[in-house]
């Protein structure tokens, strides 16, 4: 009986370790892949699995299949690819291979194809996103722990013909019920509790846990305030947050740029790619009109 309930409480706390750490890699993914717009791509090309494929893999294949136009409405595809064989002098493979999970593949070429980057170092972001997609799931967790703590935080010391008793009575404790019923031979006397002293940390955990999402939104360019501060944010301030922010939206953007200039080039096409606004940071931070000096005024 006591190996089951051991069991179960590990696997009860495997589940939540697992959905902690799905809930943050989704919420990380969907925002890696809707960071960019791209405007002009031809209706057979969808820039939702484009998005997808550079952020698993750090490169997709544009090209072109006549074969394919009926069943697809167009005859351009951008998909997953392998690359290999021989290196141009700027480290760009010639051969490489479209392909997708219902059997479908070509062999291409420099000739026939673009390929597409992820960012400069022509790497994926699927790493980096369960990087911290892994942080952000044990500090969560370790918050649930240290709330938990304060609900729990004493050891219950009875006889041990007691022992059932006092199970049952915390199961109806944990169980959050507003009262606990004993029988009147509970010999109240023979309980002692020893309190483990749990300190409460979790509001630390919690400044802990919003600092590394906004390095995660730094990371994938998106604005963010990374400080802790209560008061305002002055301009300078606002300005090396976001330098940052700035930074790291060209790794990845100026790589789908080239890539469309090289498409366009090769194919007639008029296809273009632009980073998504989002709202400006200076209303995130509450940040007021900032006069020439570089002072704040009044709202």
């Amino acid at each position: 009986m006591k190996n089951t309930r051991k069991q179960r409480n590990f696997w009860e706390s495997k589940y939540l370790n697992d959905r902690a750490y799905i809930h943050w890699y989704d919420m990380l993914t969907n925002l890696a892949i809707s960071m960019f717009e791209w405007k002009g791509l031809p209706d057979s090309v969808d820039p939702r699995f484009l998005e997808l494929a550079l952020f698993a893999d750090g490169m997709a294949i544009f090209f072109k299949d006549e074969d394919l136009s009926d069943d697809y409405n167009g005859q351009f595809f951008a998909l997953q690819t392998m690359i290999g064989g021989r290196l141009d002098v700027y480290r760009v493979p010639d051969e490489r291979r479209a392909y997708a999970t219902n059997g479908y593949n070509r062999r291409l070429d420099s000739k026939d194809s673009v390929i597409i980057f992820n960012n400069m170092t022509r790497t994926n972001c699927l790493s980096d996103i369960e990087y911290f997609a892994r942080k952000l799931y044990e500090v969560d967790r370790t918050i649930d722990v240290n709330v938990k703590g304060q609900k729990t935080p004493i050891a219950i010391l009875c006889d041990e013909n007691q022992r059932l008793v006092m199970k049952n009575l915390y199961a109806q404790y944990d169980g959050n019920e507003p009262f606990i019923f004993g029988s009147k031979n509970l010999d109240i006397k023979g309980i002692q509790a020893i309190n483990t002293g749990a300190p409460f940390v979790a509001d630390k955990l919690q400044m802990l846990k919003t600092q590394i999402w906004n390095e995660a939104l730094t990371y994938l360019g998106i604005s963010n305030v990374s400080t802790d501060k209560k008061e305002r944010l002055v301009s300078d301030e606002v300005t090396i947050n976001t330098g940052a922010t700035a930074a790291q939206r060209y790794t990845r953007l100026n790589m789908r740029k080239q890539a469309c200039e090289k498409i366009n080039k090769m194919f007639g096409l008029n296809v273009s790619v632009e980073y998504r606004e989002d709202l400006p940071l200076m209303e995130e931070a509450g940040v007021g009109e900032v006069d020439e000096e570089g002072g704040e005024t009044d709202e």
